[in-house]
């Protein structure tokens, strides 16, 4: 899990880093390690942060 999982938060832009095709996805909640967010070509999708390392999305 990376060190930053715990403190993804509503509104926050990320990506799956296995799934490109999903697009940017933002973060609805963020439940004892199950993140929604909701992607850009996926929808909603659950995700525990103990498997899958979500990539912040920095917008300049």
């Amino acid at each position: 899990m990376s060190g930053y999982g715990s403190m993804l938060a509503p509104g926050m832009l990320v990506r799956h880093p296995g799934q490109p095709d999903w697009g940017r996805g933002q973060v609805q909640s963020n439940i004892g390690g199950k993140v929604t967010v909701n992607f850009e070509h996926a929808g909603k999708v659950v995700i525990d942060i103990a498997r899958v390392e979500l990539d912040l999305v920095v917008e300049t």
